[in-house]
């Protein structure tokens, strides 16, 4: 992404349903600005924290974003996550996009272990999950204060040899 986006990305992360299940609660234009000039910044997936916020478009226009980190080189695991715009949700966009970032893990970086959590009432992502070949490996229970509340966690999760086989 970058600052060419913040419009487009705005769009989506000012909404109320889009912020429902993340971390952050609908975002101002000056946030966006900021959120995407620090991911125009994160160009290296090497080390340990490292990550990728990149744009999913269709036909030319930007309708979300795919989240991917590092979160272990010495144990070769990742995590990955998604958002998208409701206008863009059902049509096999963040399949697509999830399915490229995951070869990206497991085929380019030699990843082991690619993980998403994310909360387990958000019934779009768990199916996204299930899609991707991830396995349901985990419900923590009231784990995470989430704006102002406590709120559980879904854990899922593919192997390096699951995506190969699978393919």
């Amino acid at each position: 992404m970058t600052l060419d986006d913040v419009e487009a990305v705005h769009d989506y992360q000012s909404l109320p349903e889009v912020a429902e299940y993340q971390l952050f609660e609908p975002r101002s234009r000056e946030t966006v600005r900021e959120k995407v000039a620090e991911s125009s910044r994160a160009l290296t997936l090497a080390g340990d924290g490292d990550y990728l916020q990149v744009a999913i478009e269709e036909s030319g226009r930007l309708i979300g974003d795919l989240y991917f980190s590092i979160t272990s080189v010495e144990n070769l695991r990742g995590e990955i996550g998604w958002t998208l715009h409701p206008d863009a949700q059902g049509h096999g966009f963040a399949t697509e996009a999830a399915r490229a970032m995951l070869g990206l893990g497991f085929d380019r970086l030699g990843l082991h272990r690619i993980v998403a959590e994310l909360d387990p009432r958000n019934t779009s992502s768990v199916a996204l999950c299930l899609r991707l070949g991830m396995r349901h490996e985990g419900h923590f229970v009231e784990d995470m204060l989430f704006k102002g509340a406590w709120a559980d966690t879904g854990l899922y999760a593919l192997l390096a040899r699951e995506w190969a086989a699978a393919r």
